[in-house]
C-alpha cells in the first residue's frame, strides 16, 4: 500500500516552472504580452527614477524585466531560482539589446548566503553570474550597485518587484516571510517593494469553496501535498502550478514581521483595465506596495 504523496516543497516548484509548458507558456508571455498596463502605471508611479538599481525577484522568462527595459530602466538586476526560464530571459535580453541586465540564479528565501554576502555581490556570486561577469563593463558593475570581493556588503537596491504572484508560489508562510525579510536587507532605507497576491477576501463566489477547505484542513481530510490553509496545485496546460491564496490580514502582519510599512493596494481592476490577452493570462489579483523604513543592522 502507497503513502500519502511527500508535501509540495521549494524543489517542487522549481521542477514545475522548469517543466517544458511552463517554460514554453512563460516564454510566450515573455515574447508577446509584456507589462501589463497596471504593472506599467505603478511601475511609473513608484520607481520614478530610471537609473536607480532595481531587483526583480522571480523574473521568470523576462515578462516584466523586459517590460521595465522598454519603458527606459536601465539599472536592472533580476533574478530567478528556475534556471530554464532564467536561460529564456537571459536569450531575450541579448536579442533585444539588453544586455545590460543583470541576470542572477538566485533563490528568493536565501539572499544571504552563510558567509554573510549575497547572491548579487560579487564574493556571492551563482554559476550563471560567474558565466556573465567576464562581458559585464565595469561602469555597469558599479551602476547596479555591485560590490568588489573585498567591499562591506550593504544594502543595494532602490527598489524591488516581485510580480505575477510570484511570492506566493514559494511554499510555506515562513518561507514566503524569509523571502520578505532578504528583499529588505538588500535594499536601501526608503525603497519600495511592488508585489502581488490573490485575495480570498475579494473572491466572494469561492466562499463556498475556501468553507469546504476550512473544513477539511481540520478534519485532516485535506490534499496531503498542500503545506497550509490557503493552498492550491492545480494541473493545466502550462503545467503544474502551486499557488498560496492569503486575505489580506495575512499580507499585512507578513509585512509589519519583515520590516514593510503598507503604503498602496489595490486590486487590478481598480487600477486599470487591462486588455482581453492579460486577462486569459492572469487572474484577478491584487497589488501591494510596501517601504523600507528601517534597516535593523
Amino acid at each position: 500500500m502507497s503513502g500519502s504523496p511527500p508535501r509540495i516543497t521549494s524543489s517542487t516548484v522549481r521542477d514545475d516552472f522548469n517543466s517544458i509548458e511552463a517554460v514554453l507558456h512563460y516564454t510566450r508571455a515573455a515574447v508577446s504580452l509584456g507589462l501589463w498596463e497596471s504593472e506599467r502605471i505603478l511601475i511609473k508611479r513608484f520607481f520614478a527614477d530610471c537609473d536607480a538599481p532595481l531587483l526583480e525577484a522571480g523574473c521568470g522568462a523576462g515578462r516584466a524585466t523586459l517590460g521595465m527595459w522598454a519603458l527606459g530602466y536601465r539599472n536592472i538586476t533580476a533574478f530567478d531560482f528556475a534556471e530554464e526560464l532564467l536561460e529564456q530571459a537571459q536569450s531575450l535580453a541579448a536579442e533585444r539589446g539588453a544586455d545590460a541586465i543583470h541576470f542572477v540564479h538566485a533563490d528568493a528565501t536565501r539572499l544571504e548566503l552563510p558567509d554573510g554576502t549575497t547572491p548579487f555581490s560579487s564574493s556571492g556570486c551563482s554559476p550563471l553570474r560567474e558565466q556573465r561577469d567576464s562581458v559585464v563593463d565595469p561602469s555597469l558593475r558599479s551602476r547596479a550597485g555591485l560590490r568588489d570581493p573585498e567591499a562591506e556588503v550593504g544594502p543595494m537596491f532602490a527598489g524591488a518587484l516581485f510580480l505575477f504572484n510570484g511570492l506566493m508560489q514559494i511554499p510555506g508562510r515562513e518561507n514566503r516571510r524569509a523571502a520578505m525579510r532578504g528583499l529588505h536587507g538588500v535594499c536601501r532605507v526608503g525603497a519600495p517593494f511592488l508585489f502581488t497576491t490573490h485575495d480570498r477576501d475579494d473572491a466572494r463566489e469561492e466562499a463556498d469553496l475556501w468553507d469546504r477547505e476550512r473544513a477539511a484542513w481540520r478534519a485532516g481530510t485535506q490534499d496531503p501535498r498542500l503545506v497550509e490553509f490557503g493552498d492550491r496545485y492545480i494541473e493545466s496546460r502550462e503545467g503544474r502550478i502551486f499557488m498560496h491564496l492569503p486575505d489580506q490580514a495575512e499580507i499585512i502582519e507578513d509585512l509589519a514581521a519583515t520590516g514593510w510599512r503598507l503604503e498602496f493596494t489595490a486590486m487590478r481592476r481598480e487600477i486599470a483595465h487591462e486588455s482581453r490577452a492579460v486577462r486569459v493570462f492572469s487572474d484577478e489579483c491584487r497589488f501591494w506596495v510596501a517601504r523600507k523604513f528601517s534597516d535593523p543592522r
